[in-house]
């Protein structure tokens, strides 16, 4: 045998350096650079470096949860739409089951995309540590496969796409609700300077409203309506997409509360008393609109439901939302009118109410290491 053959790596190191020897060379590896880009990344305003390499890994529960996003992938064009289709083509849909259904439509249309664009051009732009990024961009993706879903909707049950696009630039419920958002974004795109105050807070403000308004409590009373139907095995292809769309939402609540809270502890100067009064008064704007946009899509009682339920679910979810972040709550809302959508958004079945199984799309142990708490 060859004394090639025999070579082998070996080790050495001391408290600094680590020596690798291999055939004749020595390589020398200084465990303090490491350190020091890992201790560089920070949320905003960190070391970057033109490639996107997670290592040293600092940000691990971004990653873990940027893993559960993956393990959650689904895709709307094998849902099957058979049975929606039917019952959509029939009279046993009433006038305020299609309304919820084409308002559901309508406003996502919209909603959806301002989350990407917000995600893209905003968010993941001024976000510096690769694994926040990595994490951004799936966020992203997901939303586009939202979007799919609801391509998928329309084309599937023939709805008009001239009203769709009517009820989000027409509908004044529906147009308050997205200028309240968008409406923060533009001069966050010019590119700022985060190295000002005023800059750092502008951004944890889009952070929070895109993660904890927007996503997650002006979302959720309309997936109550759609999937509220969904439990009386009405429209079961749509309430499919519409539950693993709304376990994607909960994924984006807990990673966008995740970056901004790192923010906040990052740069605690940020967190002022008159900058916490000022995202109260963002949630307290975000829950009045989204309260008229309740009154449009359910103007009255129907569905099985209370229309109060729906506005105390949208009280509960704002503080439920706020206190996540060590806010003050806004309402005395204290118990969950949709316990059941918590199940939902794990995917667990209470029963099997439906002749359609929801067919789960989930990896085995991507709920692993994560806390329902931060799903919810």
């Amino acid at each position: 045998m060859s004394a090639d053959l025999l070579d082998v790596l070996t080790e050495t190191e001391d408290d600094q350096f680590v020596y690798h020897h291999f055939r004749g060379k020595t390589f020398k590896f200084d465990r303090n650079k490491v350190r020091e880009r890992q201790n560089a990344k920070k949320v905003i305003g960190g070391f970057q470096t033109p490639e996107l390499n997670v290592l040293p890994l600092k940000y691990a529960q971004a990653y873990q949860i940027y893993k559960q996003m993956k393990s959650n992938h689904w895709e709307p064009d094998v849902i099957d739409m058979t049975k929606d289709i039917a019952l959509w083509t029939s009279d046993k849909l009433n006038a305020k089951e299609r309304w919820i259904i084409e308002m559901g439509v309508g406003y996502f249309s919209a909603a959806e995309g301002i989350v990407a664009d917000s995600v893209l051009h905003v968010i993941q732009e001024y976000l510096t540590a690769p694994e926040l990024k990595l994490a951004a961009l799936r966020w992203i993706t997901e939303e586009t496969i939202h979007t799919d879903s609801l391509i998928h909707i329309i084309g599937s049950l023939n709805i008009d796409q001239d009203m769709v696009t009517a009820r989000f630039m027409e509908v004044p419920s529906i147009r308050a609700k997205n200028d309240f958002i968008i409406k923060y974004m533009p001069q966050l795109k010019r590119g700022l300077d985060m190295e000002i105050l005023e800059n750092k807070q502008k951004f944890a403000k889009a952070l929070f409203g895109v993660s904890q308004i927007l996503e997650g409590t002006q979302f959720y009373a309309l997936f109550a309506m759609i999937l509220s139907l969904h439990r009386q095995n009405k429209m079961t292809g749509v309430g499919q997409m519409f539950q693993y769309t709304l376990r994607d939402e909960s994924q984006h609540i807990a990673l966008g509360r995740y970056f901004f809270t790192e923010l906040v502890k990052e740069n605690p100067e940020v967190w002022t008393p008159d900058f916490q009064l000022e995202l109260i008064e963002f949630m307290k704007e975000g829950v009045r609109l989204e309260k008229e946009f309740i009154h449009d899509c359910m103007p009255e009682d129907g569905i099985g439901m209370r229309r109060e339920d729906f506005l105390d679910y949208v009280d509960f979810n704002a503080d439920r939302r706020l206190a996540s972040v060590d806010l003050p709550t806004l309402s005395n809302i204290k118990t969950n009118p949709f316990q059941w959508l918590d199940e939902v958004i794990l995917l667990r079945k209470e029963k099997n109410f439906f002749e359609t199984r929801v067919v789960e799309y989930q990896t085995s142990g991507s709920l692993k290491n994560s806390s329902e708490n931060d799903l919810i």
